[in-house]
């Protein structure tokens, strides 16, 4: 099992590169330590992979454009494939640690168009009103999932017959996942997939030109909408404008900066796009509660550990 402190993306995008995630087995076991990550956060993303997950201690909020969720330790959830998200974590006073299970449906369904891919996997990542199923410990069908996403955690890569018992027990949870989510297949989503198509494409314009002047008449376009539709579109999926949204992705990139070099806060400050050092003081500090030079200092120092 893999151990992740940071997440990386794909360039230009907010799609996140799965480390050692290979294409003739699509699948990853990974354990999150998750008060390393910047800001006790995971930024908005999204995974073609679906992401099985079982909090093992701590607490994280998940955050989708329809949905806000709490999971405390021992309970756990599955997030659909290509859902954007984010999740910050819930409490300070013991460890937030989260092991999960990364994989592309094509493990357990097949090739696109077959029967069992049809039947099966479609109707779940199809759904876009299934953004995330939520598994707790108090309810017997939900509990009996997290034991068998547990004890696929326990199954040593070691072993000559590995991904034949980690393919076999994906299958298990997925089978059960689905008839667990029936009443939710039935219904009518409320939620046209294109604003999340949307929001992807404006996400990508901005991860693009961080540095450089963005008007949203500009982002706009890049979806080719209306500014009143970005706006909109903004406030559907990520709860915020598109101004809110340009600045935490610069401060979130200033912080990268920050924690994983040594130039110049001036220099830092031009390159996020966030104008000269002493405006980008200002905001730094209203929006993360340190100077630039405090945090640096603070995250090279957790770095060494």
């Amino acid at each position: 099992m893999k151990v992740i402190r940071s997440l990386e993306f794909h360039a230009g995008s907010k799609e996140e590169k799965l480390p050692d995630f290979a294409s003739n087995f699509p699948y990853i076991a990974t354990r999150a330590e998750l008060d390393y990550y910047k800001e006790s956060l995971v930024p908005w993303h999204w995974h073609k992979a679906v992401e099985l997950f079982y909090m093992e201690s701590g607490e994280l909020k998940y955050y989708t454009p329809n949905k806000v969720m709490t999971f405390p330790a021992g309970s756990g959830g599955m997030v659909n494939s290509n859902v954007l998200h984010m999740t910050k974590i819930g409490t300070h006073r013991i460890r937030n640690i989260q092991l999960l299970h990364l994989f592309d449906p094509i493990l357990i369904g097949g090739q696109c168009g077959s029967l069992i891919e049809q039947k099966y996997i479609a109707p779940i990542t199809a759904a876009s009103q299934l953004e995330i199923i939520p598994l707790y410990p108090d309810n017997p069908l939900q509990a009996d999932i997290l034991h068998l996403i547990q004890k696929a955690f326990q199954l040593s890569e070691n072993e000559f017959d590995y991904e034949w018992n980690i393919r076999e027990y994906l299958s298990r949870i997925w089978f059960r996942l689905l008839k667990l989510s029936f009443p939710t297949l039935q219904e009518t989503s409320s939620m046209a997939d294109k604003a999340t198509d949307k929001i992807k494409l404006m996400m990508a314009y901005i991860h693009e030109h961080y540095a450089e002047k963005i008007s949203v008449s500009m982002l706009a376009a890049a979806a080719f909408l209306s500014e009143r539709e970005c706006y909109r579109v903004f406030h559907k999926c990520l709860h915020m404008t598109p101004t809110d949204y340009m600045k935490n992705y610069r401060l979130q990139m200033a912080c990268q900066m920050l924690a994983d070099s040594h130039e110049p806060v001036t220099s830092i400050a031009y390159s996020c796009g966030l104008g000269n050092s002493s405006y980008f003081s200002k905001v730094f500090r209203a929006h993360i509660g340190c100077t630039p030079l405090e945090y640096r200092q603070k995250r090279q120092n957790i770095n060494k550990k």
